[in-house]
């Protein structure tokens, strides 16, 4: 996952026509939901944090060049940029990286499921941070629902680690601290309220996790592992066009003309699109729980994402109804 909790500032509505509506949507819902399969592909030939780091420096360059050249502020106050700094590391330094890590492992299908409850997390914390959100009932049922999906969901993985495979459990151990530490780094920045314009801010926010991983993988000569296979181009194009820029591009068209309650549905469609490309496109065996478990955190994530929108009564913030960004 792609995709970057970012303080939303809608604009006046521009002509709009109900095909580019269908199209950007039909983006998103299939570029983002693909990363989980790009993923994979690509993480088999190169490091997590080379992989990650290549694909966030060139596409976190083109787009603040693109931004450049709309004429957009790009430089702002030392304190506003490590803000930035942080939220994207730990978006993206953080929780895609330990994506890309545990993909390794994991079957693409199985990492998009257990991130898709990252809402439910942000949720959760939300509550007991200072004026925090209460949540309605049927945020209770989907938080509920949620924790049982997982359970039921990682239950064939935990047994098979538990036999022997350490290394699915550490996968796994990985796959939900990168959870955690997108959910840390969406709050922050739905606290932050920091008024760059959100394209400005994705483009820095990328480029500070690509100079990072792709330092923190140089200095652990990570690059004799780093194989350009004809896969991993593939991979690495698709990521940085597919997740990086057109999806996110789209979600942006979509904020500015769509209400935030319908552009959230991304959240319960992408883990379903990246569950069948898995299984076409991998090969990708997902047990009958697994099944069960997908369902059940589809549902899980609509009950609460639904709640907020309606317990708060008003355009609620994109980064409130965030997941991992496949993007």
């Amino acid at each position: 996952m792609p995709n970057l909790a970012l303080q939303i500032v809608h604009t006046e509505k521009k002509a709009v026509t109900t095909a580019s509506i269908v199209l950007a949507f039909a983006s998103v819902y299939f570029f983002w939901g693909s990363t989980y399969t790009a993923i994979r592909i690509g993480a088999a030939d190169m490091p997590a944090l080379l992989l990650a780091g290549t694909r966030f420096l060139i596409a976190g360059t083109i787009l603040l060049a693109w931004c450049r050249w709309r004429g957009l502020r790009l430089i702002w106050p030392a304190a506003n940029m490590m803000r930035l700094t942080l939220i994207g590391l730990l978006l993206l330094a953080g929780g895609n990286v330990g994506l890309v890590y545990a993909e390794r492992t994991v079957p693409s299908g199985l990492a998009s499921l257990v991130l898709a409850v990252t809402p439910i997390y942000v949720a959760l914390i939300e509550m007991f941070l200072p004026q925090g959100e209460p949540l309605p009932l049927r945020g209770w049922l989907g938080m509920a629902l949620g924790s049982i999906s997982l359970g039921v969901l990682i239950w064939p993985s935990l047994r098979t680690g538990l036999a022997g495979n350490r290394e699915l459990l550490v996968a796994l151990a990985v796959l939900l601290a990168g959870g955690f530490s997108w959910t840390v780094g969406s709050i922050l920045s739905r606290r932050s309220r920091l008024p760059v314009n959100s394209l400005v801010a994705a483009a820095w926010q990328m480029l500070v996790a690509g100079v990072f991983s792709t330092a923190m993988g140089t200095a652990l000569g990570q690059w004799p592992q780093f194989h350009l296979t004809h896969a991993a181009i593939g991979s690495l194009a698709w990521l940085i066009t597919g997740g990086s820029l057109l999806g996110y591009t789209c979600f942006i068209y979509l904020l500015e003309h769509v209400p935030v309650a319908k552009v959230s549905s991304y959240s319960y469609v992408n883990p379903v699109v990246a569950v069948l490309l898995g299984i076409f496109l991998l090969h990708e065996r997902p047990a009958a729980t697994e099944f069960a478990g997908m369902a059940g955190i589809v549902v899980a994530v609509f009950l609460l994402t639904s709640a907020q929108v309606r317990a708060k009564g008003k355009p609620v913030a994109v980064e409130e109804l965030e997941q991992i960004p496949a993007e």
